[in-house]
Parts: structure tokens; sequence; C-alpha cells
């Protein structure tokens, strides 16, 4: 048998009783913990037990540390090169007792995964901005890198997105054209309904209004790939097969908005169980802060100290927070009165704001609509005003709204954390519900007919192909969005560093330089990204376009970031900021769903445009195409869509949430375990650096003590030491020299 260099055993195995380990706080507490789960049952073996816990718990982490370690190559081991070509010879000889089998398997276990790790890392290194991204790491931190990450993550999926709409919809038709393939287009029947009025310009066009259609996808624009009306193929019939453009259509659009529900809520996975499992205790906060908060990404000077400063300000919000705390409790009841009087009141102005925006919006997108029906172009200026006047106006009021909410939160008494959350999510509220009145006012006319009900089904006088009219609408808040972003960092943010650079005055330096605010630009891009979502079904190359807008965003916002702006004075903590970022994404994607499943299964699609023209609406393409398929695929179709599956999937879905809930409990309760497991550790420690100098006090002053043999200074035989104390600690004292992977090093 093995002897242990701690744990002594004798002839029968059996560990002895050792007084130290006994008095362990670990051991004293779990020796209260059996007590009071046993009912005040008798102690027994107490001694002997001491010594079979810790050498289970001994031999449990041995066997665990050595099947790790053959698991991992040597070059990762951290080990002494001499260690580590000890071990590789240690490794082949155990081989050469292997059979051949098990040495075959072994080898294509490691070759297989050296393929991966070369996989990855090629993988890794063709990451876009790779370069960029890690310059801006080590200048800023991790905080900014964060939001550029963010907008890499959302280039790859408009990328994507894109990918999948040119893939089933765009390239069938280019093929088709350039292929011995017949194509069935929609036939028009002479009807009203049918009848397509194009914005499309005749005879002579200046140049000035070419640029008037491209920034507002009118004229030429409107009868090309761009947007929906310019799909009206029904059929494509291939040598053996027969595309169906309709059923592809509607399919992609879901499978974009799946494909980015998915990508979106498995990113954010990792920061949630990061939130999950991050201990709420201040305590733990200030220790994580002072002992763990240093970004050792950084190499610039100048973010160091901003880093420094960040850290401070960390520390102070944590204790004003605790400040607060402690005000809230100490508050009276006449003080609680008062400020939730004061809270409802400022709420109140906020709902009228906000109402006042929405109502703006309203009226805006009203009258830009019969302007633009009303009105002979003639005027540059005055037809982009009309065209742009909703987004114009939603611009203003997502950058007039921000700084007023930021002035209202400092009246209403909250805690530093909950004034930035807070502000956020009504800049969120403003931003994406702005798109939904937006729609509102178009669908509101859209539906509305002066002869009710709607011959249509739509206001076809108005709105012959209403679908390629809300594209326009999405294609120019697109463009108008890019512009804006491009003029302030031209036009605010470059002057205002040359006046705080140059000039000395008093209002330079108290204006200050601009500050990258990571949730607001954050909130720019989610707000893009909406109007990606939603704009796809009518502008099927939106996703393109807003893969280059963000694409040259990046650029701009590097340039800004390292030549305009500093870091931010309240920072935005980077182990939280990706999983807020995809957060408001995903209330962004949500809203987003609603309109286009408004559009696609409620609203009459257009008879004189686009895919659908034989259909009342987009969803009815799909139970037709349904109604064609063998009689077992129906029945199988019909049996899934039925209210007895769907019943059943409630169930089950309900069974295994309840079991995700009870499992992440029982995480939860493991994770408390742990943590008082290595608080307990933590006085182990503390108890036997005590006893070591208590030992070294008694080796002091008694040098010659039976059975101690001192070492050479000049010894390496080992690079540490530990005690061993026999039955009677209190008599006698040993100091030897084990290997330094004993549990009970210090």
């Amino acid at each position: 048998m093995e002897v242990d260099p701690v744990f002594y055993t004798d002839h029968s195995g059996r560990v002895p009783s050792n007084p130290l380990l006994d008095e362990l706080p670990s051991y004293q507490s779990l020796l209260y913990r059996r007590k009071s789960s046993s009912g005040g049952t008798k102690r027994r073996n107490v001694s002997s037990s001491s010594g079979k816990w810790v050498m289970s718990t001994f031999s449990r982490s041995e066997e665990k540390h050595r099947s790790q370690t053959e698991q991992k190559p040597i070059r990762e081991l951290a080990m002494p090169m001499a260690e580590k070509r000890r071990y590789n010879t240690q490794r082949l000889e155990e081989a050469r007792d292997l059979s051949s089998l098990v040495q075959l398997k072994k080898n294509t276990r490691r070759y297989l995964r050296k393929m991966k790790d070369e996989g990855q890392e090629w993988v890794s290194s063709m990451k876009l901005w790779r370069g960029d991204i890690h310059l801006i790491e080590g200048m800023f931190g991790t905080g900014i890198l964060s939001y550029f990450s963010f907008l890499r993550f959302l280039v790859m999926l408009n990328f994507i997105i894109f990918l999948l709409m040119f893939s089933f919809v765009m390239l069938p038709i280019i093929v088709a054209s350039h292929a011995s393939s017949n194509i069935t287009y929609h036939q028009n029947e002479g009807s009203a309904c049918s009848e397509y009025r194009s914005s499309s310009r005749r005879g002579l066009v200046m140049f000035h209004e070419h640029i008037a259609d491209l920034l507002s996808g009118g004229g030429f624009l409107e009868q090309t790939y761009l947007f929906y009306g310019f799909y009206q193929v029904d059929k494509i019939h291939f040598p053996k097969i027969t595309y169906n453009l309709p059923l592809a259509y509607l399919l992609v659009t879901i499978a974009y908005l799946l494909l980015s529900l998915i990508w979106i809520v498995k990113r954010s996975a990792t920061g949630f169980k990061r939130n999950l499992v991050q201990d709420e205790d201040r305590f733990q906060s200030f220790c994580n802060k002072i002992f763990a908060g240093w970004d050792f990404c950084i190499t610039n000077e100048n973010a160091s100290r901003l880093k420094r400063s960040s850290l401070l300000y960390e520390l102070r919000t944590d204790l004003e927070e605790e400040r607060i705390k402690q005000k809230i409790a100490d508050r009276s009841r006449k003080e609680k009165c008062r400020i939730y009087l004061i809270r409802f009141i400022l709420n109140l102005f906020v709902i009228g704001v906000l109402a006042g925006c929405f109502y703006s919006i309203y009226v805006a997108t009203t009258f830009s609509q019969e302007a633009q029906m009303n009105y002979t172009k003639g005027n540059f200026i005055l037809d982009l005003i009309y065209e742009y006047l909703p987004s114009i106006v939603i611009t203003l009021a997502n950058f007039i709204t921000p700084i007023l909410f930021s002035v209202i939160i400092n009246f209403e008494d909250y805690s530093p954390a909950f004034e930035i959350r807070f502000t956020l999510m009504r800049c969120v509220f403003m931003r994406l519900t702005s798109i939904g009145v937006l729609l509102f006012s178009l669908w509101s006319q859209i539906t509305h007919c002066e002869e009710e009900p709607c011959i249509c089904g739509y206001n076809h006088l108005l709105y012959s192909c209403w679908e390629t009219r809300v594209g326009q609408e999405m294609y120019k808040l697109t463009i108008f969005d890019f512009i804006i972003i491009v003029a302030v960092t031209i036009f605010v943010e470059f002057p205002r560093k040359l006046i705080v650079k140059h000039c000395d005055c008093g209002l330079a330096k108290w204006w200050g330089q601009q500050e990258f605010a990571i949730p607001q630009n954050v909130l720019e891009i989610v707000y893009g990204q909406t109007i990606c979502w939603i704009g796809a079904f009518y502008c099927p190359l939106l996703p393109a376009i807003c893969t280059i807008k963000y694409f040259f965003l990046f650029y701009i916002k590097k340039v800004s970031l390292i030549n305009n702006c500093r870091p931010a004075t309240r920072p935005f903590r980077a182990s939280s900021s990706n999983f807020f970022f995809l957060g408001v994404l995903l209330i962004g994607m949500a809203l987003a769903c609603v309109p286009v499943t408004v559009s696609v299964a409620q609203i009459n699609s257009s008879q004189a445009c686009g895919p659908f023209v034989n259909y009342n609406t987009s969803w009815e393409v799909l139970p037709s195409t349904v109604s064609q398929l063998p009689h077992g695929v129906q029945t199988l179709i019909y049996a899934l869509s039925s209210e007895a599956f769907a019943v059943s999937f409630f169930v089950i879905t309900c069974l295994a949430m309840f079991y995700v809930i009870a499992l992440a409990g029982a995480h939860k309760r493991v994770i408390k375990q742990l943590r008082e497991q290595l608080a307990m550790e933590g006085r182990d420690k503390h108890f036997l650096i005590q006893k070591l100098c208590q030992a070294q006090k008694v080796l002091a002053v008694k040098p010659t003590v039976s059975g101690f043999r001192p070492h050479s200074r000049s010894s390496r035989s080992s690079p540490s030491y530990h005690t061993s104390f026999s039955n009677s600690f209190n008599d006698s004292v040993l100091l030897t020299h084990p290997p330094p992977d004993s549990s009970t090093h210090v």
C-alpha cells in the first residue's frame, strides 16, 4: 500500500486520529452538521473519521488532477522544462506497455485534438477586424471593446441574412433569366386593384433628381431588386424542378428571424450564466474590484489613468449605493410620501413628453405621405424635406429626449446604478417605440379608405403597392441614420476636440472632451438593426445596405474614439455589457416581429406588385402549398398544427421548464456550498498558519526536540514545507518536507 506523506496509515490501512486535523474549522463544522442532521445521535469513531474524511477528499482531488494532467498536452502543463521532459519519458514508457489498439485510440484522439486546436486558431485569425479590436482593447480596455465586438456581430448577422435573401429570392430569378427555364409571372386581370402607378421619372431627368431618388428609394430605384414590388414572379420552371418564389420569400423571412433569435440567445447565454452566478454580496464586490478589477490588457498610460479613475468611481458608486440604501431604510413616512409624489409627477411629465413625441411622429408621417401624393416635384430641397420629414422628427426626438431624461432622473433620488439603467430603458423605449408609431401611422393610412370597406382590402388609390412604400420608409430611416452619425462625428465631435484642445477659456474646459458613451452608441446600432429586421421583408437588399453601413461605422467610430473621444467617466461594466447589449437587441427583435407578423397575416397583399398577388395575405401561400402535397404529408402537417399536439407540446415544455428551474435551483445551492467551502478553506489556512507560527516559536525556544532533524539551507529537494504533528501535539513538533502537491501545502 502506498504510504501517504501526510496521513500515515498503520498496517491495516486505517488512518489513525490526528489532533491537528480534528481541530480544523472545516472538520468541526462538518461534525456539527452531522450531529444536527442525525438528530443528536452519539459520535462514533470521531478520531478515525477525521483522517478518513480528509484522506478521501485528498484522494479524489488527486485522481481528478491526475486525469486532467493526462488529457492535457505536455506544452500546456504548468511545469518546468525538466519536469516536462521527465513526464514525457514517463508517458512514453507507459505507452509501450499498452496494446496497439489502445495506442491507436490515444494517437487518434491526440491528432484530432491537435487538428481542432489548429482549426480554432485559424478561425480566430480569420475574424474580421481582429487586429483593430486588439488595438482598441489595449488602449481602452474591455468595456469599449465589447461595443466593437457587438458591432462585428451585427455585421456578420446582416451578411448572413443577406445571403439567405440573395440565395433563395434573387438568385433563382437571375439564373432563370440567363438559363433555359420558364418564368411564370402573375397575370394582371385589368381590375382597379391591379393598376400600379410607379414613381419613376419620365423624360429628361436632372442630376439632382437622381440624388433625390438615391436618398429616398423612389424613381429609378423603385423597380429594381431593392424593393418588394419588383418580385412579380410566381413560379420558375427549371428542367427538373419548379421553384415556388412566393413560398421561398415567406420561408426566408421566417428563417432570418429564427436565425437571429437563436444566434442572439446563444451569444447571450454566457453573459446570462455569469450574471446568474454573480454574487450580490457587496463585500465580495469590493474584493473583486480591489484585487481583480484591473484590466491587464491596457498598455496606454492615459488609458491606465482612466481605468484607475474608473475603479475609484465604481468604488465610490458602491459606497454611495450603500449610503443610499441606509438612507432609504432610515426614511420617515413623510419623506417617503414626498419622494413618491415627486416621482409620480416626474413620470407623468415623462409620459407627456413621450406622448408628444409620438404624436409629432404621427402628424409628420401623415403630412409627409399626403404631401408626396399631392405635391408636384420640382424643388430639390423641398422634395427631400417632404421625403425625410418623419425621419427628421424621429431623429430630433431621439436626440432631445435622452438629454431631458438625464436631467429629470437627478430629481427622482435613485441610486447611481439604477439611474443609469432606468434612463437607458427610457431611451430604449423612446427609440424603438418611435419606429412602431411610424409604422402605425403608415398602416392607418394604408388600411383607411374614403369609402368603407376598402374594395381591395387597402387604400389602392394612395398605395397601389403599399409594401414598397413601407420598404422606402425603412430605407430612408437607414440612410438618414447613417448620415446623422457621420455628420455628428465630423461637424460636432471633431470641432469640439479642436476647441477643447486649443482654447484655454473656462467654457471650453467646462464643456470638456466628448465622452464615448457605450450604452448610447449601442442604442444607435440596435435602433438601426430593428429597422433592418422590419424592412428586410419589404426591402430585400436592406440587410446588405446595413452590412455596408456597419462596416463603415466601425472605422468611423474607431477614428472618433482614438482622436475625438475619451471613455465615459461613468463606466459601463464590461462583465455585464454583452448581456445588456444582447438583451436590448432581443427587445428590438421582439418589436420587429410584431409589424412583420401583422403585415404577413392580417393586411391584404398588394394586387399590383410583389410575389403574393394571387393571395389575399402573404400567409395564404403556406396552406395553399400544403394542400398540393401528398395525403400522408398533409396528414402529418395537420397533426402537428392541431390543438392536441399544441396542448401536448405545451405540457412537455412546461415540464422541461420546471426541470430546468429545479436544476438551476440545485446549481445555485451547489454554488452556495462551494462558496462556503472556499470560506472554510480560508479559515483552515489561517488556522494552519497559526499552528505553524506556534511550532516555529517552540523550535526557537527548544532547538533540540525529540525527532527533529534540521535540513541544510542549500538543500533543494523540495521548494516548500508543511507541518506534521503526532498524537500529542503539545508535546512534540515535526517539520518534514513532503511533495509539493500535498493537500496541506501552505
